[in-house]
């Protein structure tokens, strides 16, 4: 799958979110409250990596945790970029292409 293909499942399952939040809440997420949603994920996934490394305890399995989590993570980018109006696909492509080339001027620049 593509980054934009990504992209573009995770607004169809964000509205479907939107769907349930209207029936239960009467509104959708604010921007704000999506951003603690992902900034939630993204701290498990912290205590996961721990959890891999056999620090921290959890129930359940690390591995599928983790692909789990992870994969959330990636969702609420793409649920965030939309809401900012960023496209994430090609905001990705030009920052690695950004780094990447920064990266390797320093690693040539290093062996000389």
């Amino acid at each position: 799958m593509s980054l934009e293909e990504a992209d573009a499942l995770a607004l169809q399952v964000r509205a479907l979110y939107e769907q349930l939040e209207n029936r239960l809440l009467g509104r959708t997420w604010t921007l704000p409250e999506l951003a603690l949603g992902f900034t939630n994920d993204a701290a498990y996934v912290g205590r996961l990596v721990l959890a891999a490394e056999r620090t921290w305890g959890i129930d359940g399995d690390v591995d599928d945790e983790l692909r789990h989590k992870l994969a959330e993570c990636l969702w609420w980018v793409f649920v965030l970029g939309d809401r900012l109006g960023v496209d994430v696909p090609a905001a990705y492509e030009s920052t690695m292409d950004k780094i990447g080339g920064d990266l390797g001027r320093a690693v040539r620049g290093a062996s000389s």
